[in-house]
């Protein structure tokens, strides 16, 4: 295809990328004037000599296009379909509706339940192990002690013993010589438990002194060895009962007049 400069006549050979990257302006590089390169348009060169080039008209009216693929639609209308039921005066436009499925989750709330169930358990083993430091006050306890006495019993348990000599009264007591043994004396004391509560037969001290109070010979006899009863010996002293104990001991000489009995 050719085209020519209307200001200096030049003819030039120009290619449909030209045009299309010109839109039909171009400028002549001749003279430099710019000039509608589609208006002078042609196929062919007209027989020489030639002056001017013929000017190019469409031959045929441009075609219709009739088949529609997308036709935006005006502002107003996309408006009425986004919220039709809204007006200017609509308290409502703003309103936000959750998803369905949204108001069907359920809040995770934490589980409390784990830790309140350890702070009981701790709860209980602190009284546990305080109850277990004062076992012995609240055995000997007169409101107490009874209690835990009827709960043991229900349980089929046995209460730690529970050691009180000042509530352990000597009643009686008396010394002679061994009728059988040689160098020996044969003492005799009655004991009773006053406590509420059943104790363990307690230490016997036994002092021998002299008639100026001097203490001659002494001996701790522990419940074995003054008891030969062993169930009499587990069950210890119930409370309010009262029992009579036999010692037999060296004599230390004539210079001995005096003795006495101590419970630890």
């Amino acid at each position: 295809m050719y085209t020519q400069c209307p200001e200096c006549l030049s003819v030039f050979s120009v290619d449909a990328r030209t045009l299309a990257q010109a839109h039909g302006f171009v400028m002549c590089g001749h003279c430099g004037a710019g000039f509608d390169c589609i208006g002078t348009l042609a196929d062919q060169l007209p027989p020489e000599p030639f002056t001017e080039l013929p000017s190019h008209e469409p031959g045929v009216e441009p075609p219709r296009v009739d088949l529609v693929v997308y036709r935006p639609q005006p502002k107003t209308a996309q408006a009425a379909v986004a919220n039709p039921v809204s007006g200017p005066h609509d308290d409502f436009a703003n309103l936000i509706v959750a998803p369905r499925f949204a108001r069907d989750q359920r809040i995770e709330r934490p589980r409390r339940w784990p830790w309140t169930m350890a702070c009981v358990l701790l709860l209980l083993g602190l009284a546990a192990q305080l109850a277990w430091a004062l076992r012995d006050t609240l055995i000997a306890d007169a409101n107490t002690g009874p209690l835990l006495q009827q709960a043991c019993t229900i349980l089929r348990c046995t209460l730690p013993p529970v050691r009180d000599v000042d509530k352990l009264h000597l009643l009686a007591r008396d010394v002679q010589t061994h009728p059988t043994v040689p160098n020996a004396l044969l003492i005799s004391a009655t004991l009773r438990n006053d406590a509420a509560f059943t104790q363990p037969w307690p230490v016997v001290m036994i002092r021998l002194s002299d008639a100026n109070g001097k203490v001659l010979a002494m001996r701790r006899l522990n419940p074995y060895e003054y008891l030969d009863d062993i169930e009499q010996l587990r069950h210890g002293l119930a409370p309010g009962a009262s029992t009579a104990l036999i010692f037999e001991v060296e004599d230390p000489g004539r210079q001995a007049v005096a003795f006495d009995l101590g419970f630890e």
